[in-house]
């Protein structure tokens, strides 16, 4: 297997940035960037699994705008969720001493 995946975005090999250059003079193209499977970050973590598949923000983006009705479809929403809970209520003070309503949610 490769340490390395290319970026997903569906655009990246568009962008002009110095980074996605490669080849010889009057033979040069905009490359996706690679992206190293051994960085830093932490792949079982939610906000730092994306790193693993996207080379910046912006890709990021791009593939979630272009892929999200698909992704949508996978696990559809047909009904609300719901959680039973109780609303505690407690009177208390505050800071200038004065009494208000302090309402708490609780699962039930």
């Amino acid at each position: 297997m490769s340490q390395f995946n290319w970026c997903h975005g569906p655009h990246c090999h568009t962008y002009h940035t110095l980074g996605r250059i490669r080849g010889v003079k009057g033979n040069k193209v905009l490359r996706t960037r690679k992206i190293s499977q051994s960085s830093h970050y932490n792949l079982n973590d939610w906000s730092t699994r994306w790193w693993a598949y996207f080379c910046d923000e912006r890709c990021r983006t791009d593939y979630i705008h272009k892929h999200l009705t698909a992704i949508m479809r996978l696990e559809p929403r047909t009904e609300p969720l719901e959680t039973s809970i109780e609303v505690q209520q407690t009177k208390e003070l505050d800071w200038r001493g004065n009494p208000y309503i302090n309402k708490k949610i609780v699962e039930a």
